[in-house]
């Protein structure tokens, strides 16, 4: 059973980690409408004539002329020549597979870059790469332009021989019942032909991996480290990225397991943690620095990154606030960002009310996306890797990669060990049970209905291999964690699930079939399961001239509201914001569906018989009886659903607020709150704005003429505007 609005509202008070002391001191007004915003009239008019503090301070950055786009290093201090690595997205177009880069700094000299290219545009152009570069002496802020150049053919044969001959060492160990187990990726190194993730003058970083082994060669069955050692020649630095894994899918007798754990890097021990109880199916991350951590800190251009469409279309003119970010970083320390501890996302993921951690983008994502600040971006990235720390990460031992629905279609979370036989092998394909009643036990649920997005921004802007396996084994969570059968076993569909569950399942599938690097054999199965379920839903919807005129999803657990009659819009509106994702993405299957899914909010601000007041109705009747006919129109829908009194009153008017206990022009559903039923509707009228044409031009007007809104500086995830 859902939660009254009533519930919720506590809830969202409860679980917010925003300030709200100035709340009441600021009413912001109306958006100018429309996609080109000019920034500072939006300050003044959201604001008034005293706009709040950003939350970087303004600085004067010497910025290079022309270039694709700019990158700005940072640091706390005067800076030596240093190293630096990062991811960057592109738009279709903007560099082709003939084409070099580099570096272009202020005073016009060039910087050489190393840039491994990962993903292409359909068009053969260059969607994502990761980037490094040795960057010159400075002591202040450096802003570099990546400008086209002639592509020069190069080779490097640098191995990791030339690395262990400087002396390089880096081991992890775990101490379990007094009998030690350890990996060391110095032998590895050595011994394995590891897999080259980057390549080329700059900078050389090797994937190793290996079973954590007692002192007499024994493998441990279930505890795994694996590291990746990326190492800059030149500056005579390696950085040693380790991760400690308990994630087999079918090794038998699965379990927690409580460790002491230390880690040390060139005979020095860098990290130590005295019982740490290392969950099933869950990993650990932490980054040392061999040779000495250079002080650099990456900030993207925004706007760039926005303009990609890789990142929703964030509305820019948003101010951070510095008290929210505060209220944030008060929650940044101790167990909660240890291994195995959560970060700012909540631990338990089913609990239901406004978080910050729901979203297309969770509340400190979208705030790093937009500020570039420093804080922000050390825990967005810090709770990306605690993402491991849910029980839902299953490696194939096969591929040594995550699970594959497509490799294993009949494998669960949810359902009965007699739905995973397997006629064309002739085994079950169940996960093996837990060790015992308690093996398993863990404070961590795994949600696909509140699941946020944890590793999508960290992987597309640093390029680090951890964050692409992160992504990759949550979107595989959300193919598999369903029945088989009704999932359709291979083909991975949504369908049978909670409408946000099939919003946020969509969002992350496919984020990682766009980003997954094109040489991975996981990224044609993740587009294969992406279009099986854009090919379902328009099927069942956008080419089905019998689906309802609403626009409205009723598949699934859709119709849980009075007595299987009603859907909540607001689950609907986080649906339609996925397919808007998906498209601007790139899947061209999901521009029909969003076409049709437009509807449904657009109809719900400007429909004739409904009114926009309740536009974010919190639950709305579709029909009159369980197995009845769907109305025709939203004005049926409406009167069927609306409050008792508000017959004859006109639509927005200060008899029908009166009414509702509103002010004269505020929407019902808790309309300030950044996490309000609007704010949910936000995103899906803004993807509505840029397909419906002159319907969406009318409807987001609506919308943003109402007389109350959220401060979105409190939180930022459903500040998406129209890009047209």
């Amino acid at each position: 059973m859902m939660p009254s609005p009533r519930i919720i509202l506590v809830l969202c008070v409860f679980l917010s980690t925003f300030a709200r002391a100035d709340e009441g001191q600021r009413k912001p007004v109306g958006l100018p409408s429309g996609g080109q915003l000019d920034a500072q009239r939006v300050i003044a008019e959201r604001y008034g004539s005293a706009p709040a503090k950003a939350s970087l301070p303004e600085e004067k950055v010497k910025l290079p002329e022309g270039g694709i786009t700019t990158v700005i290093f940072d640091g706390e201090r005067k800076r030596d020549a240093a190293p630096v690595t990062f991811g960057q997205v592109f738009t279709r177009g903007d560099l082709k597979p003939s084409d070099g880069l580099a570096g272009k700094l202020a005073d016009g000299a060039t910087v050489p870059l190393q840039v491994d290219v990962k993903a292409h545009h359909a068009d053969g152009s260059v969607r994502h790469a990761v980037i490094s570069a040795i960057l010159p002496q400075s002591s202040g802020p450096l802003a570099m332009a990546l400008v086209k150049t002639a592509r020069v053919a190069g080779h490097d044969d640098t191995t990791p021989a030339a690395l262990l001959a400087k002396g390089f060492s880096a081991t992890v160990t775990a101490v379990i019942d007094g009998r030690s187990y350890s990996a060391s990726a110095d032998k590895l190194l050595a011994q394995a032909k590891p897999h080259a993730w980057l390549s080329g003058p700059i900078v050389h970083e090797w994937l190793v991996d290996a079973p954590l082994r007692a002192g007499d060669g024994a493998a441990h069955p279930h505890l795994a480290a694996r590291f990746a050692i990326r190492w800059y020649p030149a500056a005579q630095k390696a950085r040693v990225d380790v991760a400690v894994e308990n994630d087999w899918a079918y090794e038998p007798a699965p379990r927690n397991f409580t460790y002491d754990a230390t880690v040390t890097v060139g005979g020095a021990r860098v990290y130590a943690k005295t019982g740490l109880t290392h969950f099933h199916h869950a990993r650990w991350r932490k980054v040392f620095w061999w040779g000495g951590e250079p002080d650099v800190r990456v900030r993207h251009d925004a706007a760039y990154l926005i303009a990609t469409r890789a990142l929703p279309n964030y509305d820019r003119s948003v101010m951070v606030k510095q008290s929210s970010l505060r209220a944030f970083e008060a929650n940044w320390k101790g167990d909660r960002i240890e291994p195995m501890g959560s970060g700012l996302a909540a631990a338990e993921m089913p609990t239901t009310g406004g978080r910050p951690d729901i979203g297309l983008l969770p509340a400190w994502a979208a705030m790093y996306l937009l500020s570039m600040d420093r804080h922000a971006q050390q825990m967005t990235l810090g709770t990306a890797d605690l993402a491991g720390s849910w029980s839902m990460h299953y490696r194939d031992r096969g591929t040594g990669r995550p699970v594959s629905v497509i490799d294993h279609p009949y494998m669960t979370v949810l359902g009965q060990a007699s739905d995973t036989f397997n006629p064309a092998t002739g085994k079950r394909e169940a996960f093996p049970a837990c060790a015992g009643p308690q093996a398993c036990d863990t404070p961590f649920h795994a949600d696909v209905a509140h699941q946020p997005a944890f590793a999508y921004l960290p992987y597309l802007v640093t390029g680090d291999y951890y964050y692409l396996e992160e992504l990759q084994f949550w979107a595989m969570f959300d193919a598999f964690y369903s029945n088989p059968g009704y999932r359709e076993y291979a083909k991975g569909l949504m369908k049978a699930d909670e409408v946000r569950a099939q919003a946020w399942g969509l969002r992350t599938l496919a984020e990682a079939a766009y980003i997954t690097p094109d040489d991975d054999p996981l990224k044609p199965q993740f587009k294969r399961i992406v279009e099986a379920n854009l090919d379902w839903y328009n099927a069942a919807y956008a080419n089905n001239p019998r689906a309802n005129a609403l626009g409205a999803l009723v598949n699934g657990h859709a119709l849980s509201y009075f007595d299987q009659t009603g859907v909540a819009p607001w689950q609907d509106d986080l649906f339609t914001s996925a397919v808007g994702h998906a498209w601007e993405l790139g899947f061209d299957k999901a521009r029909p569906l969003l076409a049709w899914k437009a509807r449904f909010p657009i109809a719900r601000m400007t429909g004739p018989g409904a009114c926009w007041v309740d536009g974010a109705i919190y639950a709305l009747k579709v029909r009159d009886s369980a197995n009845g006919a769907y109305y025709g129109d939203i004005g049926q829908a409406w009167r069927a659903s609306r409050k008792p009194g508000l017959d004859g009153l006109a639509c927005g008017g200060g008899e029908m607020a009166a009414v509702l206990k509103l002010k004269a022009g505020e929407m019902t559903g808790y309309s300030s709150s950044e996490t309000g039923f609007p704010s949910n509707m936000q995103p899906a009228l803004a993807y509505a704005a840029d397909v419906a044409g002159e319907a969406g031009e009318k409807a987001w007007k609506v919308f943003m003429a109402r007389s109350v809104k959220p401060d979105y500086g409190d939180g930022p995830q459903f500040a998406i505007v129209p890009r047209e």
